[in-house]
């Protein structure tokens, strides 16, 4: 008894001089350690008879209860402690400013916002949005666009094509965001009016151009649709995206395998040193082509050209994405530059709409 007595007092006295949380640990495995001296009390009631161990059992298991409970007790005085140290020698500087959350740091990329735009606009006039692969057939890019085999305007797409199959066919990367039109006349009934965003590719590289790039299309189809409605929509949507009162536009004719008649469609704007201020001045800058459904397309999707007609129309992202925003260059739009976008991206929550303002 007085031995558990003295080795008590000896281990509870180590506890109390533990200075911090490391002399303690060794503390407690000097006591209930593998080897620890409250450990090879224990190992004796083995050899002890069933008369010692009904007297020695209790004391020694009452002694490491307390041992126990004495050394989590200092645990939680030494954790205070050195709580109470760093908070006494660290210093924070309420005078800096509070750093953003991610939420406020982020920033929505241009051609992303632009996209935004564009479908909340043509929302309001009723379209709807309609998606396609990247990766086209030969069919879809070109055949039933009025684009035959051996025409010319397949040279002018510098076409990404995929190796051939065994049957001689090859997959490409859609030149255009047009084959989308072709699923859509295929696959729903007139009347149909859908805008068509995505990405498109081209072998082709400079400060204007990149191999991959954004376009947006849309589509009309019906039974009275007519160049007139083409005029009023590019209209609307060029006043509501450049967020002008009024645009003066002006329609030259062109050629597009799948229009037919062809426009291309031209805006007044004004050259302010690295500017371009669009519905004002007296210059002229191309902003789209346009045109009515060639018939043929129409025939190559069902369609009866007889009792349907329609127009498309067909414009460049990343390029009105440059003169909204005044962004000279277009391969910073592909080099995920921090401090670019940092510049000229938009916050995630600022989301755009007719009634609160695109750009606000």
């Amino acid at each position: 008894m007085s031995d558990i007595s003295q080795l008590e007092q000896q281990i509870l006295g180590d506890i109390s001089a533990a200075t911090d949380e490391t002399a303690l640990e060794a503390v407690r495995v000097a006591a209930l350690g593998k080897s620890g001296s409250v450990s090879a009390l224990l190992k004796t009631l083995g050899t002890m008879t069933p008369d010692e161990r009904k007297q020695q059992g209790p004391l020694i298991n009452g002694l490491k209860e307390r041992v126990t409970e004495a050394l989590g007790a200092r645990r939680e005085v030494l954790k205070h402690a050195a709580l109470d140290a760093r908070l006494n020698t660290e210093t924070v500087d309420v005078t800096l400013p509070v750093r953003e959350s991610p939420a406020e740091a982020g920033r929505i990329h241009p051609i992303s916002q632009v996209t935004d735009e564009l479908t909340a606009i043509f929302a309001d006039m009723g379209f709807a949005v309609a998606e396609g692969p990247d990766i086209e057939t030969d069919d879809l890019n070109f055949t039933k666009l009025n684009i035959p085999e051996g025409h010319p305007a397949r040279e002018m797409h510098d076409t990404f094509f995929f190796n051939p199959k065994p049957d001689g066919s090859r997959l490409l990367l859609r030149t255009h965001t047009s084959p989308v039109q072709i699923r859509t006349m295929m696959s729903q009934k007139p009347p149909i009016r859908v805008i068509i965003p995505g990405r498109t590719y081209r072998v082709d590289s400079d400060q204007t151009h990149t191999p991959m790039f954004h376009q947006v299309e849309g589509l009309v189809i019906d039974k009275g649709s007519h160049l007139g409605h083409l005029k009023w929509i590019l209209e609307e949507f060029l006043k509501a995206f450049f967020e002008v009162d009024a645009v003066k536009m002006r329609f030259r004719p062109s050629f597009f395998p799948f229009t037919e008649p062809s426009l291309e469609a031209d805006i007044q704007c004004r050259f302010d040193k690295n500017e371009v201020r669009i519905g004002e001045g007296d210059k002229w800058l191309e902003i789209l082509g346009c045109g009515m459904v060639h018939p043929n397309v129409l025939r190559n999707c069902g369609l009866d050209p007889d009792e349907y007609q329609g127009f498309a129309w067909g414009l460049g992202i990343d390029r009105i994405a440059m003169l909204k925003y005044g962004m000279p260059d277009l391969r910073p739009f592909f080099e995920a530059d921090m401090r670019w976008l940092s510049h000229y991206g938009f916050r995630a929550l600022d989301l755009p709409t007719l009634a609160g303002g695109l750009s606000s």
